[in-house]
């Protein structure tokens, strides 16, 4: 009998050893997309930025980390804006962020699609965005031969509220260790303030009911290391 008990409790100690899985708890990596911006001018218009990040996995689906952003937002047109305004924003930002992964609330080993999907995310954050305008139109001629000049800042700082929607895919290396992950994101970027267009017109002359955001759609590279974590889901 106590042959039995032992030979169950060993079934049972192997059996969670290789439940268990290793994970790099750090990555790091870089990408690039495009951008289009929603703002107080009639169109958006598409541009390109690049991003970098460091990330910390508390687990193989849950990350908190921060994100480099750089690029360009454009808007409006100087012919066919209503209002002949149009402006390029070389911007920066840093955000602190935290994503959740499919893969943290399902189990995927024995299930295909769940397997394929397990890096699909949503994550948000907070941060701040540095405004510089490139270039911007600044007046108009009114019908009437006068000039408006449109109120602004060049140069400005605000806060910015960061959605991801995306998915990671996972690439062992040579020993099966999950080491290079490939990466789709869709980010859409609330900005707080006035500064993401450069523009800062009163109300009562321009309509100005929703804060500035810009989206950017981007594809990544990330590369894992660091300390080694211990999960009980089976990554390989």
């Amino acid at each position: 009998m106590k042959r039995y008990y032992l030979a169950c409790l060993l079934a049972l100690f192997i059996s969670s050893t290789f439940a268990q899985s290793n994970f790099y708890k750090l990555s790091a990596g870089g990408g690039f997309g495009g951008t289009y911006s929603f703002t107080d001018v009639q169109k958006g218009a598409y541009s390109m930025a690049g991003y970098a990040n460091l990330d910390y996995y508390f687990t193989p689906f849950i990350t908190a980390g921060l994100e480099l952003q750089t690029g360009l937002v454009k808007g409006g047109n100087r012919i066919t804006d209503p209002h002949s305004r149009e402006f390029t924003n070389g911007f920066m930002s840093f955000a602190l962020n935290t994503k959740f992964r499919a893969g943290e609330f399902t189990n995927f080993y024995y299930n295909e699609f769940l397997n394929y999907t397990k890096g699909f995310y949503l994550g948000t954050g907070i941060g701040m965005i540095q405004n510089n305008m490139n270039s911007i139109v600044r007046t108009k001629i009114n019908p009437n031969g006068s000039i408006y000049t449109f109120p602004g800042d060049d140069k400005s700082t605000n806060i910015v509220l960061p959605i991801n929607v995306g998915i990671d895919f996972y690439f062992p290396d040579g020993w099966g260790e999950i080491r290079y992950m490939i990466n789709l994101n869709y980010q859409t970027n609330f900005v707080f303030g006035e500064g993401l267009d450069g523009y800062n017109d009163p109300k009562t002359i321009f309509k100005n009911s929703s804060p500035d955001l810009y989206n950017f759609l981007s594809v990544g590279f990330k590369y894992t290391f660091g300390s080694v974590g211990l999960t009980s889901k089976n990554l390989r």
